[in-house]
């Protein structure tokens, strides 16, 4: 599993809605950063989309704590 936190989020960007991100929040990543610079995660909707990838920073967790990571975004 990998995990990334909301490191950025301008008012609008480009059309996109920003509005389902939390700043400071970590998000699961389903897909990793794609040729064009987009993410896919669960945003706060709880639905999946895509995000540019340069709104996020990769973080390192054990294995162990990212299952409980996953356990607790899944649940809310």
């Amino acid at each position: 599993m990998t995990f990334m936190i909301c490191v950025s989020k301008p008012e609008s960007r480009g059309g996109l809605s920003l509005d389902d991100l939390t700043l400071g929040r970590a998000y699961e990543v389903l897909v990793e950063p794609d040729e064009h610079g987009f993410v896919r995660i669960y945003d706060d909707s709880g639905e999946d989309y895509l995000y540019p990838a340069d709104l996020f920073e990769p973080i390192s967790i054990q294995e162990s704590g990212a299952h409980r990571l996953h356990e607790a975004l899944t649940q809310e």
